[in-house]
């Protein structure tokens, strides 16, 4: 059963910002590697969209989520076209996925009930509820001894309306650190612009983090303290560590002029926030993903310029595979990497 969605405000407060140029995916962005158009597609039940994270656990399940509030896996080794089974329903909105320390249970972040404990039974436990303190749940990454931090990304926007967040472009969003031990949450930084993926670092010391809205990477020290590490020529979404100090960014879209030139217009951005969907600036059609080391520098891109599987929102390596999760998509996706 699903729980009841909020409304989100009619009016967007756009401040003035100065508009940006989107760079070309030019360098170490250049499509070259373009295998994102030959994905191999494992759809969810008919009707069923939007597979925003995907998760290999240590079952060898491919867990992903819909926005009806369904989990779904599939064997990491099934073929293409191979149907899911149903794990779990939230009855709200679940987005990323990660496994607790035991390896057992799943942590989600479900967009309108917060931080939850999925058991391999389906048994769905809230850890956070949505309000207070918790409003869009959207990315975690979890450590060696419990804690679960995530991102809260809009105080203001549910995920429904996250373009308006967007546009309104303030810092709405924030990250929590969530102990289970003790049940409490609390605050790591806030001021943040849509921050959506995050993972630590292998020493533990540190966040990776993007900000969607700005289209930035970030490391967040735990000790204290925020720095810009890279500008992207891209929106990014959700952020998986390998385990090597590297990290995979899902992109759904290379940056859009139009949206970038409206930044100082703060007027012309309200008006477009009351616009049917299909009148705002749109995202691209394009596939998307990046491999970038601890300090920010890109180490692999892989493209899908036709957009066979579009608005990736997840991204995960388990071996030589490469699994894709999206926002909009009727399924997950599986590309080699070799």
């Amino acid at each position: 059963m699903l729980i009841p969605r909020p409304r989100p405000p009619r009016l967007i407060r756009p401040v003035r910002e100065p508009a940006t140029s989107p760079p070309a995916l030019a360098g170490a962005w250049a499509p070259t590697d373009r295998r994102l158009d030959q994905a191999e597609l494992l759809p969810l039940p008919a009707g069923a969209v939007g597979p925003e994270d995907v998760l290999v656990d240590d079952a060898g399940r491919v867990i992903s989520g819909d926005e009806d509030g369904r989990l779904w896996w599939w064997p990491v080794d099934a073929p293409a076209g191979t149907p899911p089974r149903l794990l779990a329903e939230t009855g709200g909105r679940p987005l990323g996925i990660e496994l607790d320390p035991s390896g057992e249970a799943l942590v989600v972040c479900d967009a309108y009930r917060g931080l939850l404990r999925v058991t391999p039974d389906g048994a769905v436990r809230e850890l956070t509820g949505t309000a207070p303190p918790v409003h869009l749940a959207n990315n975690a990454t979890v450590g060696r001894d419990g804690t679960i931090y995530f991102t809260d990304s809009s105080d203001r926007f549910p995920v429904s309306h996250w373009k308006r967040d967007l546009l309104e472009h303030r810092p709405n969003g924030r990250v929590l650190a969530h102990h289970p031990g003790s049940g409490r949450t609390e605050v790591v930084t806030d001021g943040l612009y849509f921050p959506n993926g995050i993972a630590l670092t292998p020493d533990e010391s540190a966040l990776m983090l993007v900000e969607t809205s700005t289209h930035r990477l970030l490391r967040v020290e735990l000790s204290g303290g925020v720095r810009v590490l890279a500008d992207l020529p891209a929106y990014p979404d959700n952020l998986a560590s390998v385990g090597d100090g590297t990290y995979w960014i899902a992109l759904p879209s290379p940056r859009v002029p139009i949206a970038e030139r409206l930044l100082p217009h703060p007027r012309l951005r309200q008006i477009a926030a009351l616009l049917p969907d299909a009148m705002q600036p749109q995202p691209r059609r394009y596939g998307l993903v990046a491999l970038v080391d601890g300090t920010g520098a890109v180490r692999r891109t892989l493209h899908g310029p036709s957009g066979h599987y579009s608005m990736i929102t997840g991204v995960r390596q388990h071996g030589d595979q490469l699994w894709l999760g999206s926002l909009t998509g009727s399924g997950v996706a599986r590309v080699p990497l070799g």
